[in-house]
């Protein structure tokens, strides 16, 4: 059965064809620049990738692109072969506890939600609008970042705010990257034989996030009401005193709504190190001796360590640590620094399998704490949601 696994961003529309349920990669590619007239349609063919320049108005045009390329690249012979498409939707709200089937009912609830990630869901919503005219015989189903965090209690997830902006607004901690943060630390469990275990998942990419995993829940993670709090990342402050909006604004001749735009893309590595929002970029740097790089470089991993000792304290105790994404996946000197940073936990790094890549154990076997790198499949998360609700 093939599923269509998609993420669409307000220009871009990723997406990944699966033959389920074993879980094989057909093809994957991206639109990118969408509304302009110089986008890119790039799709893999016979584990090439072939890219198209062309004007691209809109989602709806781009969905064409790749429903037509996929029988034009000979990877389907017609349409009737996806027998369902998944959709990552960023906010769930408390509205959504599970992924959803789309419906005209469903699309309408996400709307209403639009303010908790304004960025986010309305292009979400413009790829779902899109597939559902292209494929409209087709089950599609929503599946959202937050869900898999909707375990925590409200000892986790409520602000020390007042409560009326939690009842009246639902301001609270949501938590994101949630099919990332499942689909790792259930392989995780796995490789542990203990579905009852303790992990801490580090997915650590341009935007990051930590989640406490106890007994295959998430019981606390990094993220808030938005991605914006938690660990300094690429371009992201993560946690700061909210007076700074005030102070920077009245300083700088600023509205709020432009100091939270540097907070979200004029921060974290790029705001310390005035270099780079990347991670190779901040290490080769720092290795030539730049103290503002090694600031970046070692502000994240102290936060990250911070983080990790709470979940420890909060868990009663911890299996597993658990590394993934672009960063997490393939920076050994940023899981060294972490792994060394809270090696009074019982963890030492092991440093042969940490210069490697790939699904790994990086601690040392007489580690009380195991540290892995998993690579994240959030596409294959997304299709497996598809098929459980079609089988329902």
């Amino acid at each position: 059965m093939k599923i269509l696994a998609v993420n669409a961003g307000s220009s871009s529309l990723k997406f990944q064809l699966l033959e389920m349920p074993d879980e094989m990669v057909i093809t994957s590619g991206i639109v990118e620049r969408i509304g302009y007239d110089n986008a890119e349609f790039t799709i893999k063919v016979n584990d090439k990738k072939v890219t198209e320049k062309l004007e691209i108005k809109n989602h709806k045009v781009a969905v064409h692109l790749v429903v037509e390329g996929l029988i034009k690249h000979k990877i389907i012979k017609s349409l009737d072969e996806i027998k369902g498409v998944g959709h990552r939707v960023v906010q769930g709200g408390e509205l959504f506890k599970d992924s959803a089937i789309i419906t005209d009912e469903v699309v309408e609830k996400i709307k209403s939600l639009n303010d908790l990630a304004p960025l986010h869901n309305p292009a979400n919503i413009t790829g779902i609008q899109a597939f559902r005219e292209a494929l409209p015989d087709v089950i599609q189903v929503a599946v959202f970042d937050t869900t898999f965090h909707q375990t925590m209690n409200e000892l986790a997830y409520l602000y020390a705010a007042p409560y009326e902006w939690y009842k009246k607004y639902g301001v609270r901690k949501y938590g994101f990257h949630g099919t990332s943060h499942q689909y790792v630390s259930e392989r995780a469990a796995e490789l542990l034989d203990n579905p009852n275990a303790k992990i801490i998942v580090c997915h650590l990419g341009n935007g990051a996030s930590l989640c406490a995993v106890d007994g295959g829940k998430s019981v606390d993670t990094s993220m808030g009401l938005t991605p914006l709090e938690g660990i300094p990342m690429g371009t992201r402050s993560g946690n700061v005193d909210p007076a700074v909006l005030m102070l920077i604004a009245a300083k700088e001749n600023k509205t709020y709504a432009e100091v939270l735009d540097d907070l979200n893309k004029k921060s974290g590595y790029l705001g310390v190190s005035g270099i780079s929002n990347d991670s190779r970029d901040i290490i080769d740097n720092m290795n030539k001796g730049d103290y503002r790089s090694m600031l970046a470089h070692k502000i994240q991993i102290k936060r990250i360590a911070d983080y990790i000792g709470s979940y420890y304290v909060y868990m009663g105790g911890l299996d597993a640590i658990v590394f993934t994404a672009g960063i997490g996946e393939n920076s050994p000197e940023i899981r060294k620094g972490i792994l060394e940073a809270i090696s009074v936990l019982g963890v030492t790094v092991d440093e042969e399998q940490n210069s490697k890549r790939g699904e790994r154990m990086v601690s040392t076997s007489d580690s009380r704490v195991k540290a892995f790198i998993i690579p994240t499949n959030e596409e294959v998360m997304i299709a497996r949601e598809v098929i459980r609700l079609e089988n329902l």
